[in-house]
C-alpha cells in the first residue's frame, strides 16, 4: 500500500523528471520498483501527471488565455501540428508501449538511447530561431520527437528540446516551446488513462498520499519548468546525456546478473 512518504518521494520524481530531460516513466518505474509497489500503476501515474499539468497550467496562464481569446491564432496551429504525431502513437500503439513500461526490460537501452540523442543534439551549432519564428513543419518534427517518447525510457522532454535545437531554435526557446508542446500530451495522457479509473479497474490507494503525491508532483514540476528554461539559456544537455549514459549501464549491468 502506497503511503504518505512514499508518494512525497514519487512526487518529487515526477515533478522533476518530466521536465528535466532524463525521462519521468522510466524514473516512476525505477521509484515504484524500489518501494515495491509495482502494482500501483495507473491511478498513481494519473494524479501524479494532473500535478506536473497543473505546474505547467501555472507557468504558461497567460498562453493558455491567449490561446483562448485567440483560438485560431499560429500558436494553436503550432499546437495542433505538434500534438498529432502523439496522438497517433497512442492510439496505434499505446497498449504495446504500456506492456513495456510495466515490464520494464527496455528502459535500460532508451536511457541510453535518451543520452546519445541529447549529446546529438547539443552538440550541433546553436540555433537563432524565437517563438515568433518556429514554423509548423518546425513544430511537427518535435510533435514526432514527442510520439517518440511514448517509450517509457525515452525523455519527452528530452527528445523534443533535442529537437528544437535541430531545428535551429535557440537554446531557451526549445525548452520554452518543448514544455508548452507537452501541455496537450499530458492532458491527453490523462484523458486516455481515465477509463480503467471510472470503471474500477484501477488499485485503491490512500487519499492522503494521493493528495501529497499530486501537490509534490505540481510543486517540484514547476520549479523544474522555471529553473530548466533558464539552465539551456547558457548550460549543456552533455551532463543530462552523462547521468542517463551512467544510469543505463546501472540497469542493464542488474538485468545481466538478475538483480533487477
Amino acid at each position: 500500500m502506497l503511503n504518505e512518504f512514499q508518494a512525497f518521494i514519487l512526487g518529487i520524481i515526477q515533478g522533476l523528471t518530466e521536465f528535466l530531460p532524463i525521462s519521468s516513466t522510466g524514473h516512476l518505474y525505477l521509484g515504484r520498483h524500489l518501494f515495491h509497489l509495482d502494482e500501483a500503476g495507473i491511478f498513481l501515474d494519473t494524479m501524479l501527471h494532473i500535478g506536473t499539468l497543473l505546474a505547467l497550467l501555472v507557468v504558461y496562464k497567460q498562453e493558455i488565455i491567449s490561446i483562448v481569446k485567440k483560438p485560431f491564432s499560429k500558436m494553436t496551429v503550432l499546437l495542433i501540428a505538434g500534438t498529432i504525431p502523439a496522438v497517433f502513437a497512442g492510439v496505434l500503439l499505446g497498449d504495446w508501449f504500456d506492456s513495456l513500461s510495466k515490464s520494464g526490460v527496455t528502459i535500460g537501452w532508451e536511457f541510453l538511447a535518451t543520452g546519445l540523442i541529447l549529446w546529438f543534439a547539443d552538440a550541433r551549432k546553436g540555433g537563432t530561431k524565437t517563438l515568433e519564428q518556429i514554423s509548423v513543419k518546425d513544430a511537427f518534427i518535435i510533435g514526432t520527437f514527442q510520439a517518440a517518447a511514448i517509450m517509457p525510457a525515452l525523455s519527452r522532454s528530452g527528445l523534443t528540446i533535442a529537437a528544437g535545437l535541430l531545428c535551429k531554435l535557440d537554446r531557451s526557446t526549445a525548452a520554452y516551446f518543448s514544455f508548452l508542446l507537452s501541455i496537450p500530451a499530458i492532458a491527453g495522457g490523462i484523458v486516455f488513462q481515465m477509463k480503467p479509473i471510472f470503471t474500477g479497474e484501477v488499485e485503491r490507494l490512500s487519499f492522503m498520499a494521493l493528495f501529497i503525491g499530486t501537490l509534490t508532483s505540481a510543486v517540484f514540476g514547476y520549479i523544474a519548468v522555471v529553473w530548466m528554461i533558464d539552465f539551456l539559456k547558457k548550460q549543456s544537455l552533455k551532463w543530462f546525456a552523462i547521468y542517463v549514459w551512467i544510469l543505463g549501464i546501472l540497469i542493464l549491468s542488474l538485468q545481466f546478473t538478475g538483480k533487477f
